[in-house]
């Protein structure tokens, strides 16, 4: 599994990206980046689709933990964040699972940081809808 994600139902696309992006923040993360994926397929390839956003959060001190465990971890991070519309009032949110990180870089300094990203994230993932989904 490299992720969790949770279903948000009866709110809209851009009520559930605002809450996210405010659940984020309470833990720490900022917004690094927001790719607009429906926008971007639109202008590249002339493709519809319905609304889709990853966004790049970030913590700094927990970044700053990892580059300093590994420097090169900077090809791992930020921690990606999607929020995705599967219908009218249904957005997915979904996070991936940090310890994707300790799987490919290993060390306990890695992990550490990992074990803190995932439980933030599962925190924001629960405060969403009350439960989480493994995909």
């Amino acid at each position: 599994m490299y992720g969790f994600s949770t279903t948000i139902q009866g709110t809209s696309f851009g009520e559930a990206l605002a809450h996210t992006i405010e659940l984020l923040k309470e833990e720490g993360f900022g917004v690094l980046s927001d790719i607009d994926m429906q926008a971007t397929m639109k202008a590249k390839l002339g493709v519809d689709m319905l609304r889709y956003r990853i966004l790049g959060a970030c913590n700094p001190q927990l970044a700053h933990k990892a580059l300093q465990a590994e420097p090169d971890i900077g090809l791992l991070l930020p921690c990606n964040v999607i929020v995705r519309e599967i219908a009218d009032h249904e957005v997915v949110v979904g996070f991936l699972d940090p310890q994707v990180m300790v799987g490919l870089v290993g060390g306990a300094g890695v992990k550490a940081v990992a074990d803190e990203a995932e439980q933030r994230l599962r925190r924001v993932c629960t405060n969403l809808s009350g439960h989480t989904v493994s995909v």
